[in-house]
């Protein structure tokens, strides 16, 4: 299991942009699963909806990204480079995320390719699918 100081050492982002709170799983280079603790005081629910807080879906697309790029990017032979995304495809969204929710965050690697990657990834609340697809990536330097 990884906590934050090891999740912030493969990763660049920071609040309140890093979205996953604990990696549970990580098989470099072919799988991952993270957990994300959804709090009401997350920034996006003053906007996203008053009154009716939902973990905008795009968020959660995110967060399953990071995940994923914490499976490439913590081995080894990564280096020090970025993931970015290339491609969402395949994307469904099963259940509204809320406040108090816990994501589970599955990431499985369907492709790693020198500089390209494809992953088919799922975020689940309770056993209950909230969304799920496939996400592509580039790998590049920093800098």
């Amino acid at each position: 299991m990884y906590g934050m100081k090891e999740i912030q050492a493969v990763l660049p982002h920071r609040y309140p942009f890093l979205l996953v709170d604990r990696i549970l799983e990580v098989e470099g280079g072919r799988r991952a699963v993270g957990l994300k603790n959804v709090t009401s005081n997350e920034p996006f629910f003053q906007g996203h909806f008053p009154g009716h807080p939902i973990m905008p879906g795009v968020l959660i697309v995110e967060a399953l990204a990071q995940v994923a790029a914490f499976a490439v990017l913590g081995m080894d032979e990564a280096g020090d480079k970025l993931g970015y995304f290339t491609g969402i495809d395949k994307f469904r969204f099963r259940r509204p995320v809320i406040p108090g929710d816990q994501l589970r965050l599955e990431v499985e690697l369907l492709r790693l390719r020198s500089s390209m990657g494809k992953a088919r990834v799922r975020a689940t609340v309770e056993g209950e699918v909230a969304a799920e697809g496939e996400i592509t990536f580039a790998i590049v330097e920093r800098g």
